[in-house]
């Protein structure tokens, strides 16, 4: 018997519920920082999240840095490497492939990505049903959802993750 197939069901998740916290490369010294919502602000409704102030931090070389604009811009292409939309820095969860480039904004978006990719067997809610259309999921560039790329996208995701595991414990200077 062959075994059971890994399925995957479209939480209905966007790319705004993963830029709560974004990892970046740090200007200064080039380790991890981190884009977050400035926790000093009042807290905002929902329909002004994506705009509230948000301060980087890097706890590496004590870089910080606070953003109050009114505009953001999302990288729209995997032909170059992804920017933090706020700072417009490099994402640190990102690697080229032959495809393109394989990116995410934090861990969790990089688990989502990942668990899509692994599954053989994908789902995504009716189009008939209310609510979100065009998903995360819906927005993958075609070569991320080609099962003929699957296990080149997963090791790319794995030298992504081990990026992480090996800037947790940054060598002596």
């Amino acid at each position: 018997m062959s075994p059971a197939p890994v399925r995957f069901r479209d939480p209905r998740s966007t790319m705004y519920d993963f830029i709560g916290s974004v990892l970046v490369r740090c200007p200064r010294c080039d380790r991890t920082a981190r884009v977050q919502r400035n926790p000093h602000e009042p807290g905002l409704d929902a329909s002004s999240v994506l705009f509230a102030p948000r301060r980087l931090v890097c706890t590496g070389c004590g870089l910080s840095r606070t953003w109050s604009g009114r505009s953001v811009s999302f990288s729209g292409s995997t032909a170059a490497p992804a920017r933090d939309p706020y700072f417009d820095i490099p994402l640190w969860l990102q690697t080229e492939t032959r495809h393109g480039w394989l990116w995410a904004y934090n861990l969790e978006h990089l688990v989502h990505i990942r668990q899509f990719v692994a599954a053989s067997l994908r789902e995504r809610a009716p189009w008939y049903d209310t609510g979100q259309k065009m998903t995360l999921v819906a927005r993958l560039p075609l070569w991320i959802k080609s099962a003929k790329n699957r296990d080149e996208i997963l090791r790319a995701a794995d030298r992504i993750q081990a990026t992480v595991n090996t800037s947790r414990h940054p060598s002596p200077r």
